[in-house]
């Protein structure tokens, strides 16, 4: 009797079969919605990490392609600073304000159409980023505009100065381009070079006092210049300038020293009719 009553137990706990294709069915429909649930989550994912990525390639882009506009403004900025460069060499005694007049007018012009192209390429952006594509264009603007500027008024045009000339060509609602501190000091830098050449020129057609005043400027900004290029914090294009700074500064002394010290001696000028005409235009000294 007890053994029949636990047959019969048994048989009423064991599963049915329906029953356990119902279970079966169950897991399977939760394990398939929770695979579809997945795999839209990852669908989404995929789908988000692929719209930042796109955003990612275009900024790149569309930085590579600002750059490459960059560097062309730099060029054309270069090139024509160069050639106000040439333009202040032609000075002489007899031309000196007619050629420096237009030296002025031709620096206006390179503001106007070239630097004003390359402010509005960067205004408002995270400039620096792009410091070194067009760095060698503003260094040559700045070298341009101090030798125009020395010649012109016999001072030294300041950051300040130049930066405010920046000013008008940039939208008000947006941060404008400014020349940083490094670009200005490597542009004197360079600056003292075309001053040598102008002070030999014009010993050449004996205007001692100018070159002298040339001299005693170059002379003070190498001494500034060696106070600072220490304290940069890449000093490596700055060493190699103020090593050739000291060599114009060299020049121009011994220059106006040899006149000093030789002035009483004349050579004939070639073509003179005159053959007590002076060395370098310098009097006699008995």
């Amino acid at each position: 009797m007890l053994l029949h009553a636990y047959k019969l137990s048994l048989i009423v706990m064991a599963p049915k079969p329906q029953r356990i294709r119902h279970l079966a069915g169950a897991t399977w429909q939760s394990a398939m919605k929770k695979a579809r649930t997945m795999s839209t989550e990852t669908e989404t994912e995929s789908s988000s990490m692929k719209d930042a990525f796109s955003k990612y390639a275009d900024y790149l882009n569309n930085l590579n392609d600002k750059r490459e506009r960059v560097v062309k403004a730099s060029r054309d900025i270069t090139m024509n600073s160069k050639k106000v460069i040439f333009q202040v060499h032609r000075i002489s005694k007899h031309n000196k304000e007619e050629v420096l007049d237009k030296a002025v007018k031709d620096m206006a012009a390179v503001t106007d159409q070239y630097v004003s192209r390359l402010v509005k390429e960067l205004q408002g952006t995270d400039f620096w980023k792009l410091r070194r594509a067009y760095s060698p264009g503003v260094q040559e603007y700045v070298e341009a505009a101090t030798f125009c500027n020395f010649c012109k008024t016999g001072t030294l045009l300041t950051l300040d100065e130049i930066n405010a000339a920046f000013l008008p060509l940039s939208d008000p609602s947006v941060e404008p381009l400014q020349i940083n501190i490094l670009d200005y000091i490597l542009g004197l830098a360079d600056l003292t070079g075309e001053l040598m050449r102008l002070a030999i020129g014009r010993i050449s057609e004996g205007e001692l006092d100018f070159a002298e005043k040339i001299c005693s400027f170059v002379r003070e900004i190498y001494r500034k210049l060696t106070l600072i290029a220490p304290e940069m914090d890449d000093p490596s294009d700055m060493k190699q300038k103020m090593e050739t700074m000291l060599q114009s500064v060299m020049k121009i002394e011994n220059a106006c020293f040899s006149v000093h010290v030789r002035g009483s001696e004349y050579i004939p000028m070639l073509g003179s009719a005159d053959p007590s005409y002076p060395l370098l235009g310098m009097p006699d000294v008995d």
